[in-house]
């Protein structure tokens, strides 16, 4: 599987319509698609970036999503 680049931010409109629930605080973004998560394990090396006015955390590897418990790790 090809690694792909990922930018991860903090959700601040969580709990609203569409937003996920309140307990969903992280932001995956994945080329243009975007996950909402409530944990987020970075098993790689990482850097800040920033996007406009938003800073994420940005890196590199393969996503893996863990639905019963709201996670996504990169590795």
């Amino acid at each position: 599987m090809a690694t792909k680049k990922y930018l991860i931010r903090f959700n601040k409109s969580r709990g609203q319509e569409g937003r996920g629930t309140v307990d969903h605080v992280w932001r995956v973004f994945e080329n243009d698609f975007e996950y909402l998560c409530k944990h987020v394990n970075i098993n790689v090396s990482s850097r800040s970036e920033r996007t406009g006015d938003d800073w994420n955390i940005a890196c590199d590897g393969t996503m893996t999503i863990d639905k019963e418990t709201s996670t996504i790790s990169i590795n």
